[in-house]
């Protein structure tokens, strides 16, 4: 999942919107509670308004009527304060709701200004206070200040809530957020898809280059691996020309060659010689075949091929039941009759003709085939009854012209094509014992 860019870029965004999301939360909660102290000013400033309109100066003294304003002020239960200070800071007038409050306030004298002030009272509870100054009333000229206090835990459920509203409405925005960023990711990354299914259609063979049709961020992407495939194709083509010239320039020398040595056979004195000319062209011959086949059975760079195995097994078997038809041979088959390997068919028929050829010619009458794909990697066995190879002759028998067995012709290089093919394809070959009793080659190769 880490190498995933899809993944990658949205643990980005999600990364981005959460740091969005708790920076703008103290912006909104800030937003609120200036909304809110602005709101508790204004109510706190009109209580001051009602009172000094329902005052009277009577004999030059404050009088305030029994009916007050609001019908809290005489509630001693009522949370809602009024003190009125004269202009020297004396108290004159508190509301009922005040008697069992103690709030130690003082006014602040000759202070003009209406801030709304936050102060606590001996048990520590908080207050919001706002100072009005009443220098003329009903036409007299008077000094006095009214202070209008109400409890900040009147307003704590209103902010608990707002602050829950507020978490559950920016978890939710989150979600949608990222849902809409999932979907705008999958959206765009459509052209990344069309991109990879043109590519695997080029690696299974059954396109030969990119097309236009993607955004034109990726055009330049797609016209570089055209160029790529094209230089690669043509290079495989001047390559397999090459390889063709030069077998077709060798064959006829080592006919001559040949025919000289027949020749030299027929005269007497030289048969000794002349043996000795057939197995050296011979050897050149299986040696140039070789080099050949190592040359021309690479893994592509970019195109995968995958191949069916059971037609191939077919193929190759009845051709060899006919070579070595006097013994037989069983063929035990334990594989999925779909089984697709991902090989060149020219580089698998190479490596299972050598192997099955070398199992026909050493078994006694039983040879296995199996294969498997699992984990990411697809695996062939060959195993036989024959003799089998012993454990420290087995690195041996790998090496190009090695060979253990000398009642048969060869140069000893048909495992060595295999193991040259099974490294071309990153793969590993293993000689092991089979349970069948001989040699049991068992190859694996990443199918990647």
């Amino acid at each position: 999942m880490a190498n995933s860019l899809r993944l990658r870029l949205m643990l980005g965004a999600a990364a981005i919107s959460v740091l969005f999301m708790l920076a703008l939360l103290p912006a909104l909660r800030g937003a609120f509670v200036i909304a809110l102290e602005e709101s508790i000013h204004m109510r706190l400033e009109s209580d001051a308004s009602a009172l000094i309109a329902s005052a009277y100066i009577t004999d030059g003294r404050l009088d305030m009527p029994d009916d007050l304003p609001s019908s809290e002020y005489d509630d001693l239960d009522a949370s809602q304060l009024a003190y009125i200070y004269d202009g020297e800071g004396k108290l004159v007038w508190w509301s009922r709701s005040s008697e069992n409050e103690s709030v130690p306030y003082r006014p602040q004298l000759g202070r003009h200004d209406h801030e709304l002030m936050q102060l606590k009272d001996v048990n520590g509870r908080e207050f919001f206070a706002h100072q009005m100054e009443v220098d003329q009333l009903r036409g007299q000229k008077v000094s006095f200040y009214v202070v209008s206090m109400q409890p900040a835990s009147d307003y704590q459920g209103l902010y608990d809530d707002f602050i829950e509203q507020l978490y559950i409405w920016l978890s939710g925005a989150a979600v949608v957020l990222l849902a809409l960023l999932w979907f705008g990711l999958t959206w765009g990354f459509r052209s990344l898809r069309g991109l990879s299914s043109e590519l695997d259609e080029v690696e299974a063979g059954s396109r030969d280059s990119l097309s236009e049709k993607h955004p034109r961020e990726l055009l330049r992407l797609t016209r570089s691996l055209n160029r790529l495939l094209d230089g690669e194709r043509r290079q495989r083509e001047r390559y397999r020309h090459s390889l063709d010239d030069l077998a077709h320039s060798l064959k006829t020398p080592l006919s001559v060659l040949q025919g000289v040595s027949e020749v030299l056979a027929d005269k007497s004195g030289e048969g000794e010689q002349a043996r000795v000319l057939q197995n050296q062209v011979e050897r050149m011959s299986q040696q140039i075949g070789y080099q050949l086949q190592r040359a021309s059975l690479r893994k592509s760079g970019l195109v995968r091929h995958r191949v069916r195995l059971a037609p191939l097994i077919d193929t190759l078997c009845d051709a060899l039941d006919k070579v070595y038809r006097d013994k037989r041979v069983q063929i035990e088959r334990k594989f999925d009759p779909g089984l697709m390997v991902p090989m060149e068919q020219g580089a698998l028929l190479e490596m299972l003709g050598n192997l099955l050829e070398n199992a026909y010619r050493l078994c006694l009458r039983h040879i296995r085939i199996s294969a498997d794909v699992r984990d990411g990697f697809c695996e062939v066995r060959v195993a036989d009854d024959g003799p089998g190879v012993p454990a420290n002759q087995r690195a041996r028998i790998l090496k190009r012209g090695e060979r253990l067995d000398s009642q048969h012709p060869g140069q000893g290089i048909g495992t060595a094509v295999v193991k040259d093919i099974v490294e071309s394809y990153e793969g590993e070959l293993f000689l092991e014992d089979s349970d069948l009793g001989g040699a049991d080659f068992r190859i694996r190769f990443p199918l990647l």
